[in-house]
This record gives structure tokens, sequence and C-alpha cells, in this order.
């Protein structure tokens, strides 16, 4: 006679349903709750993040904007202009460089260049000029169509009076201005509310929303009140074509080291305060790289672009002030710079912080016919 199997049959059906109780509860339980994660990979890419803010709009234009220095046997003339494609071509005005016999270019991160005109407008205000040694660099964002309104925000940027990268901000407060100035006429140009002096003719003028060159700053009034700019748009194809024909072993360009060695100890000082300020504004900004090209072969060779990154990447606030140069000595100038430095502590919380007052002293000296941060220390 066989046994009943109705006991196994129901106790299979309650620890089934237990089972699915219990999964049912684990997995509300979970869902609820906020999950952490420890990973020092997602920590690090949080730290380099930084907002578009207006700081760094401009500190990423001036990478690409130069000083020109156009030279005849009676003057120099000291204009602008700025990095326009990866062939090491230069937007600038016409009017900077038509009659000169030697150009040069000064870069943000202090370097020297001569240049060879490709290009130069005869009735339009534009130039182009080539340095081979910019060659690779991407050059300028630029609007290829005119999408510029009344009102927009702009950054004009230039050297007025050999101030390298000097700043102005305006609006466009007219467009479509027709007028002629030393024999050149402007058309359909922008009228800014950012002023345009001596030597910021040739720079770029930039829409503060895209950050894209938008024209190139001309002209400006006797006050100082009203300045002019060249759509870029309108230009670009005269621009391509001059780049497109002009070849470099066609072209001819004068040494530098006439120019290194004929510099003034004023114009050492002020080189060498630029290129320490350029320094600290690219540790503050996070460019690293813009940074560590800055300094000399001793010091590349003595610590890696890694462990120099390393050592400034806590840093979340950087100012500075009082910097001070002695006189050149031996084609070398030493300099110092106060600096407050607020950074988070290593592993710590992200909310420790604190704020340090060094002292950073330097040696600045020509490399190569190029300017460097020979030596760098700091102290408390």
């Amino acid at each position: 006679m066989r046994q009943k199997r109705y006991p196994p049959i129901i106790l299979t059906i309650i620890i089934g349903i237990l089972g699915i109780t219990i999964s049912t509860f684990m997995y509300l339980n979970w869902n609820e709750q906020d999950i952490t994660i420890n990973n020092p990979i997602v920590s690090k890419v949080k730290v380099e993040a930084q907002p578009a803010n207006l700081k760094n709009i401009i500190h990423q234009t001036e990478k690409n904007v130069v000083q020109i220095e156009a030279q005849n046997e009676y003057s120099t003339l000291t204009g602008s202009g700025f990095v326009y494609n990866e062939k090491g071509d230069i937007i600038t005005n016409a009017h900077v460089i038509q009659d000169a016999e030697i150009i040069y270019v000064r870069t943000a991160n202090a370097r020297i260049y001569p240049a060879a005109v490709i290009g130069v407008g005869t009735d339009t205000d534009i130039a182009v000029v080539r340095v081979p040694q910019l060659a690779g660099e991407s050059g300028l964002p630029v609007d290829e169509e005119n999408t510029t309104e009344i009102g927009d925000e702009v950054i004009a940027l230039g050297s007025p009076h050999g101030f390298q990268n000097t700043v102005t901000l305006g609006i466009i407060s007219g467009t479509e201005r027709n007028f002629s100035v030393d024999g050149f006429n402007y058309q359909n140009a922008y009228q800014i509310s950012a002023q345009i002096t001596q030597g910021n003719s040739g720079g770029p003028l930039v829409n503060r929303a895209t950050g894209k060159v938008i024209g190139i700053n001309s002209v400006g009034t006797d006050d100082g009140t009203i300045g002019f700019s060249i759509p870029i748009s309108d230009v670009l194809s005269q621009v391509e074509t001059w780049s497109n024909e002009a070849q470099n072993d066609q072209l001819q360009f004068t040494s530098t080291e006439d120019m290194i060695n004929s510099l003034d100890p004023d114009q050492f000082k002020e080189d060498a305060s630029y290129l320490i300020e350029y320094f600290l504004d690219s540790i503050f900004i996070r460019d690293y790289v813009s940074a560590y090209s800055l300094l000399g072969d001793d010091l590349q060779s003595s610590t890696s672009y890694s462990n120099f990154r390393d050592g400034y990447i806590q840093i979340i606030d950087l100012e500075y002030e009082n910097i001070k140069t002695d006189s050149p000595e031996d084609n070398k100038i030493t300099a110092t710079a106060d600096v407050a430095i607020k950074q988070k502590l290593p592993d710590e919380d992200e909310d420790e912080e604190v704020t340090e007052n060094k002292t950073f002293e330097f040696t600045i000296g020509y490399e190569n016919d190029q300017l460097k941060i020979i030596k760098l220390q700091t102290n408390e």
C-alpha cells in the first residue's frame, strides 16, 4: 500500500513561497540604498573638471594670440595676430606689416620667432604671415558663418602699446559699418564697445558665448570708446587662398639671434615677468602641459611631466603678486613672486583644504634662442 506524499509537496510549496518573499525583500531594500563608489580614477577626473568660465576662455585664446613686431630701417611697429591653422599661419591686419622688412612674433609663452608674409591685402586690411615653428598648433576656432548679432558679448585680445595679451570686454554695438581709413576700405564691419587702440590691430575678436573668433580687431576711435572689427567670415576665402598657395621653401625668414642679443635690460625684465605670469596662470587653469613647456632642459630632465603635474594637481585656487626681477646678468635674470595657494590635502576628505603663502624663486634665461625657466624653487 502506497504512502501519501502530501506532506513533502506542502513543504516544497512553503519553502518556495519563503524564497520568493525573501528575494523580493532583499531587492527592494537594495534598490533603496545609496551606492558609494570609492574609485581614485573617478575622483581624479572630478578634480580636473573645469567650468567654461571667462578666465578659462581667455587663457585658451591667449595661447594662440601673438604680438607682432614689424621692423624697417625707420621704425618698429607693434601689432597683434592669432594662429589660424596647423601650418603656423597667423592672421593680422595689412597695415601692421605692409612696410616691414623684418617681422618677429612673440607667443604667449614668451617665445620669439621670425615670420614671413604669405599674403597682404591692398584694399582690404588683412594679411597673413607664417611661422613654421608654430606648425602643428590647432589655432583658434573660427566662426565661419556670420551669426553675430547686436548685443552679443565679445572679448577683444591684443597687445596695445606693447602690453602683450591685453584683454578688453564689450558687446557688438553695431553691424554693417562702412568707411575708409588710410587707403583701406572697411565693409560690413562690426562696431564694438571694447577698446581698440594702437597695438590691438590684428588681434582676434571672440564671441563670449562660443569662444570662437568672429572678427579681426582693426580700427578704434581717438577717444577709445568705439572699435571696429572685420568679420572673419568675410575674409576666410582670401586667407585660405594665400595659405594654400604659400610654400615654405620659397619664403625668407630672418634669424632671431640678433633680436635677442639686442634686447635691453628693461625689455628682458618685462619678458621675464610675463613668462612668470603665464606659468602661474597655466598652473591655476590646470594647463600643466603649457606650464611644463616653459621649463628649461635641466628642469625637464630632472622632473618628468607626470611628477610635475602631480606636484600641482591638488591646487584649487592660486593668487600671485609682487613679482620682482633683478637686473640681468650673464643673459639670465632672477625673480620672485609671492603666491597664495589653496589646495586639498592629500588623502584627506574632499572638504579638507588649506591655504599656504609661498615665495616662488625663478631664474629666467635663454635656451636655443627661447626664454625658459632655468631654475625654480618654492619657500614657505
